[in-house]
């Protein structure tokens, strides 16, 4: 037998004895049959994505310009309870495009927040002074934006913050 039937025998089998451990392992995890449609899906997707076959919908995401910037920036830092926001990082994304030239966009931005430590406790007057940085975080939230001409308009109404993570914070206590 040629080393090269050989090769894709060995090849064919493994092959074979990987997919039915995989199905098997699968039964046993979840207690339910396998969908084989599904597995071989995930398995074609992985493998495509280690060899960046296929588009990528991450890579064509596109930043929306903003048009009312100030609005959406203060309304972010008050909904978010926040001191400040970093306008250059006010970013937003779109979802899903609907009628009415309306559309779902993703905001994100980093805000701050002053940390205020020191003085006394209760009625005393004194004590010690704490200067520290402040807390930063990253913001992600949702809203309805109108399409203009030169970008978009955010209904700083429709703003809902969706997560808040803190991202620095050196001032011992956390």
């Amino acid at each position: 037998m040629s080393p090269l039937v050989k090769a894709l025998l060995f090849l064919g089998f493994f092959f074979l004895f990987f997919e039915a451990g995989l199905f098997s392992s699968y039964t046993i995890v979840t207690g339910n049959a396998p969908d084989i449609d599904k597995l071989i899906g995930m398995q074609i997707d992985a493998i495509s994505s280690i060899f960046n076959f296929g588009e990528n919908p991450l890579n064509n995401k596109q930043a929306l310009d903003i048009l009312n910037k100030e609005e959406v920036g203060e309304a972010l830092k008050s909904k978010a309870g926040m001191d400040g926001i970093n306008m250059d990082t006010l970013v937003a994304y779109n979802i899903q495009s609907n009628e009415n030239n309306t559309i779902l966009v993703n905001i994100t931005a980093m805000l701050y927040k002053d940390v205020q430590t020191g003085g006394g406790s209760g009625n005393k007057s004194g004590g010690q002074i704490v200067i520290s940085p402040q807390e930063t975080y990253s913001i992600t939230a949702t809203g309805i934006a109108t399409e203009k001409t030169s970008g978009i308009t955010i209904d700083v109404n429709s703003i809902q913050i969706t997560s808040t993570r803190k991202l620095y914070n050196n001032n011992g206590t956390s």
